[in-house]
């Protein structure tokens, strides 16, 4: 495996069934969903726990994004990043058919302490929301932890969370600390810290499929909440012209990642030396080449560039728009 050259990476997506899941990751996506009205999350790059994701394709198919960080670090993660044990980003794509649970993410420290685990700060791009779909993105102005918890033990979270209809093309950054849910209708990808340090808040009064509740973590979501963060709304991305007709537009910055949407109906650069690229097709079909080498990349897929590399070309096949995403 040492020997193999390392190409551009696609990976089997690693799917899961939740309650609040549905039918969309087959029907949009493309995904290879069975016959069940439930599949709620594509895990399309991961390297937690159990779901570590399966190189799809190549010389190096069947190989495990794990075993790559491990033994090919460097030439995968690249020199800027360092040497690491776990792969630093998740990407997924998450359906929500019904509404996710109302939820907070711990920073790094607060994760390590209550969950050992990762912190997890997220964003979102939405690809699809019904007429009516919510995104209930950090608490109103104001509201403290007594009046929070008095709301969950009167069953009456909602009136306290910030919220806004979401569109198609939305990127909003769910940092640590922030109460944040999914609505109903929702279909978005989501890039993260490697991570799943989740305390549920409230659920919105429903049941399992055990017929019972399910569990919260009030504890330990109070003491992960930043109560100073008030509202939170979609990016207002910084918009540059590249010559040639395509465009760049700057979507969410953290210390995890840094999001680039591109549109172009021209061959556009993606890729960079020192650090590896994800790269997902967000609309239209293009394809990325490499010397004589050509993969495609349609709406709903996932490459993942190691540093090793180096930059390529993404052709459109008419016009497309990809994400690009880095950590910085």
């Amino acid at each position: 495996m040492t020997t193999v050259p390392l190409d551009p990476l696609r990976f089997e997506p690693i799917l899961r069934r939740l309650i609040w899941g549905g039918r969309r990751l087959g029907t949009v996506l493309h995904k290879p969903i069975g016959p069940e009205s439930d599949y709620a999350e594509s895990w399309e790059i991961s390297d937690y726990h159990d779901k570590v994701s399966v190189v799809k394709d190549g010389p190096l198919a069947g190989t495990t994004l794990r075993e790559l960080v491990r033994t090919r670090g460097t030439e995968l993660l690249g020199p800027a990043l360092g040497t690491r044990d776990q792969f630093p980003l998740l990407v997924k794509f998450i359906d929500a058919h019904e509404a996710l649970s109302v939820q907070v993410h711990p920073d790094d420290e607060t994760g390590r302490r209550l969950a050992g685990d990762n912190g997890k700060t997220e964003t979102w791009v939405i690809l699809a929301a019904d007429p009516g779909s919510w995104i209930y993105a950090g608490l109103k102005q104001g509201v403290g932890p007594e009046e929070l918890k008095q709301a969950i033990q009167a069953g009456d979270v909602e009136r306290l969370l910030h919220r806004f209809q979401p569109r198609p093309g939305d990127s909003i950054l769910i940092e640590a600390g922030t109460v944040h849910a999914i609505g109903a209708g929702v279909l978005l990808l989501e890039i993260q810290q490697m991570s799943d340090a989740t305390f549920r808040v409230f659920d919105w009064n429903r049941v399992g499929d055990d017929g019972r509740p399910r569990p919260l973590h009030i504890r330990e979501a109070m003491e992960s909440i930043d109560f100073h963060r008030g509202p939170v709304n979609p990016i207002t991305p910084g918009l540059e012209e590249i010559p040639g007709g395509a465009s760049r537009e700057r979507l969410a910055r953290s210390p995890y990642f840094a999001l680039d949407r591109l549109r172009s109906s021209q061959p556009v650069r993606v890729g960079q030396d020192d650090r590896f690229t994800i790269v997902v097709g967000l609309d239209g079909s293009a394809d990325l080449v490499r010397g004589t080498q050509r993969i495609r990349l349609d709406f709903g897929q996932t490459l993942l560039l190691p540093a090793a590399v180096g930059p390529c070309d993404v052709v459109p096949r008419g016009e497309a728009t990809i994400l690009s995403c880095v950590v910085p």
